[in-house]
């Protein structure tokens, strides 16, 4: 008697609106009809679609045209490469800038979904993680505004891309460029190495340094350091001093209390108030105490825990348990810490979102904790942004409680984000480094 046939069976195939293709097209429809009624809102509406950092962008180029440098543009504090990148909006079309930056937004979305496909994540469940950013309304409007985010983000993403796919010197070289960029992701370059070098405990590379020289980790490193030099070194020779002034070393001393979500939002504010008034100068000659509280800038201490965190602690302890994890955690810290914080800065570690979503826990078994870490963040800002609303749009006075009070909830929802993801990281059943 023959033995009966058995069926082998195979995993349908996703529905057509999970696969790739339709999820990038529809992205680009929805950017599409943002970008059409911006066009109406700054026509027809008081309050502007556009963001200001777009009209900076624009005459800076219109400066550089002129064969003039783009800092004569007060408040551009970029690298030149940006002013060129967005010429078109002088000599063709004045959104050219924000057509490009939809391009690159997508194109991050895209790369996000081969990051996910490296890490063995079935197609399906890709385009719904990576739909966290591609159908992201706050990612969305941050690009169609005409903020420059996604620029850096495509470069981030793609070296990290690189990285994972062991392409050491090409992921070198990108996040060279993304730092030249902007500088908060030389944050990534402890991490990378440590993700190059075989070691099972943090102790281990502190009593031995030299274990983080190999051959990966020269080719990233010389990559990294070889795009950044060259693209640094041919923006100082056309530009001066100015380049690294305005570039670098104003992010380090900058005192922006506007529109300000961080936690040293109120010592940025007083001080710098209360340093030009002459109730200040009374004090400084009659109490020397209250002079010295006044004059005390906190935010100045906002570099150790920040960069102690997100450069060395977090990276040494997490890196080899989950990539994905560290780069998210340090950036959310990084941010969080940061003397000035603006929504556009959420951006930097909503790209490694889907990532750490696709091995989570807080998705399945810890749902009702990520749902809950979303909330309180959500709440967070909401309460920030009421109060920021009633100072700067109806003239309130309301520093003390309000605004100090919302920043500080804001900041501890940060921080209980930051403690949730730690969890999943410690209820990983694999540690394959991803």
């Amino acid at each position: 008697m023959s033995e009966p046939q058995t069926e082998t069976k195979q995993s349908p195939n996703p529905p057509a609106y999970l696969s790739t293709s339709t999820l990038l097209w529809f992205s680009l429809l929805v950017r599409f009809l943002f970008l059409l009624y911006s066009f109406y809102q700054d026509t027809y509406l008081p309050v502007k679609y556009t963001d200001i950092d777009y009209l900076v962008f624009t005459d800076a180029s219109r400066y550089v045209s002129q064969s003039f440098t783009p800092y004569l543009r007060e408040t551009y504090r970029y690298t030149p490469l940006l002013s060129w990148l967005l010429l078109p909006n002088v000599t063709w079309f004045e959104s050219w800038g924000k057509i490009l930056f939809v391009i690159f937004d997508l194109i991050t979305g895209w790369v996000i979904i081969k990051i996910l496909r490296l890490m063995k994540v079935k197609e399906a469940q890709a385009v719904r993680l990576s739909s966290i950013w591609l159908l992201n309304p706050m990612v969305i409007t941050i690009s169609t505004r005409g903020s420059s985010e996604s620029v850096l983000t495509v470069f981030v993403i793609s070296f990290i891309f690189h990285l994972i796919q062991g392409d050491h010197i090409g992921a070198g070289v990108l996040a060279g460029v993304a730092v030249h960029l902007k500088i908060y992701p030389v944050i990534y370059i402890p991490t990378c190495l440590l993700f190059l070098v075989d070691y099972t405990k943090p102790c281990e590379l502190v009593c031995n340094p030299l274990k983080l020289i190999n051959s990966k980790t020269l080719k990233f490193g010389l990559g990294a350091a070889a795009s950044f030099l060259t693209l640094s070194s041919a923006m100082y020779y056309i530009y001066g001093w100015e380049f690294v002034e305005h570039t670098y070393l104003y992010h380090l001393t900058r005192t922006d209390h506007r529109h300000n979500f961080s936690i040293y939002n109120m010592s940025l504010y007083f001080t710098s108030s209360l340093s030009s008034t002459n109730s200040f100068e009374a004090a400084q000659s009659s109490y020397p105490i209250v002079n010295h509280l006044l004059s005390t800038d906190l935010s100045k201490l906002a570099f150790v825990p920040q960069l102690a965190l997100s450069s060395v602690v977090i990276p040494l302890v997490y890196t080899k348990r989950s990539l994905s994890h560290t780069l998210f955690l340090q950036t959310l810290i990084f941010v969080s810490y940061n003397k000035v914080m603006t929504s556009q800065y959420f951006i930097w570690f909503l790209i490694f979102l889907p990532m750490i979503l696709s091995r989570s826990s807080l998705i399945t078994t810890m749902r009702a904790k990520g749902i809950a870490m979303l909330l309180f963040w959500i709440l967070g800002q909401a309460a920030w942004l009421s109060q920021g609303y009633n100072l700067e749009f109806l003239g309130q006075a309301c520093y003390y409680p309000g605004l100090i009070s919302a920043s500080v909830a804001f900041f501890a929802s940060n921080i209980y984000v930051a403690m949730g993801i730690i969890d999943s990281v410690d209820g990983l059943s694999s540690n394959d480094g991803l």
